[in-house]
């Protein structure tokens, strides 16, 4: 017993050897924050508020990149409309398709863990330039879709050269990747008690009623964390709208990330740009907030 107890016995300072293992293993993340996040965020903070272009040292200009913005710049004007379309068609677009395919996946049938892995593969690949090039393949003049649409003597449909189709097609993209959403659905509706539907049936419940009542409600805490993510992803977005139409047609799918990333890299004006990923941020921030405000009226927990 007394060896036992000296060998519990914490050394060098409270510090075993477990400790400085684990902490030994939080010190990698630490440092991965810090430089690759922390960092780069503060430092955009600052010049934000500077002319910087690489080459030359930060010249402080106050609040000109945000009065530019707002009063001089069209461009920031037309990206945020976009920016915001394309967030108001994704968001609600994703969480509901995801919704809908959970719930005929929450089914005992054969094969099932097969199909479930089937409509997950997508958002395995959520962001990446091959799917981005993939999409414009399919969607060009004379892509396979277009193919399609001749076999059954349909026109073929200019889906990346009109203004009001582009901006719906890279939407489409974006929705089809909806395999994370689809699993914590999924999850969701594993977990809400067999009881209660046996209940509303025996009180002779429509399925439409019991979804209302029940399923969705149950659910919506897993909901409301969908709409938080998808809609941080979708403000963020990049990867589609510059690979699939590079912006166009005129400036159609021209979204913030579009923007920012022009002006920092190709006319190398990292203060405005650092303006405008600070605004995004906020107008994040600002978004969130609205729906942590307005969960308590809709969003249900158990305690």
């Amino acid at each position: 017993m007394a060896n036992v107890s000296m060998k519990s016995k914490p050394s060098h300072g409270g510090w075993t050897k477990r400790n400085r293992i684990g902490f030994l293993y939080v010190c990698i993340w630490i440092f991965g924050f810090l430089v690759f996040q922390l960092y780069p965020f503060v430092s955009s903070l600052f010049y934000s508020f500077t002319s910087y272009d690489i080459f030359h040292k930060p010249e402080f200009v106050g609040l000109d990149n945000y009065v530019r913005l707002f009063t001089k710049d069209k461009e920031f004007w037309n990206s945020l409309t976009v920016t915001l379309k394309y967030t108001f068609i994704t968001v609600p677009g994703k969480v509901v398709l995801a919704l809908i395919i959970a719930m005929i996946l929450n089914r005992e049938l054969k094969g099932i863990n097969f199909i479930r892995t089937v409509y997950y593969i997508p958002s395995l690949l959520s962001g990446s330039v091959a799917v981005a090039i993939l999409w414009k393949v399919l969607f060009m003049n004379d892509g396979f879709i277009n193919s399609l649409l001749g076999v059954i003597h349909i026109a073929p449909v200019k889906w990346l050269g009109k203004p009001e189709m582009a901006l719906t097609t890279i939407c489409m993209l974006e929705i089809w990747q909806f395999g994370s959403s689809m699993v914590l659905f999924l999850s969701a509706l594993k977990q809400v008690p067999q009881s209660l539907y046996e209940a509303a049936r025996i009180d002779g419940a429509s399925k439409v009623r019991i979804f209302f009542k029940i399923t969705l409600p149950m659910i919506t805490s897993i909901a409301f964390f969908n709409i938080i993510m998808q809609l941080i992803t979708a403000l963020q977005n990049f990867t589609s709208a510059f690979v699939v139409t590079n912006g166009g047609p005129n400036k159609a799918t021209y979204v913030l990330g579009m923007k920012l990333y022009t002006d920092a890299f190709k006319y190398f004006k990292m203060g405005y740009a650092c303006a405008t990923s600070w605004i995004l941020f906020v107008i994040i921030m600002i978004m969130t907030l609205i729906l942590f405000a307005t969960s308590k009226k809709w969003v249900y927990y158990d305690n």
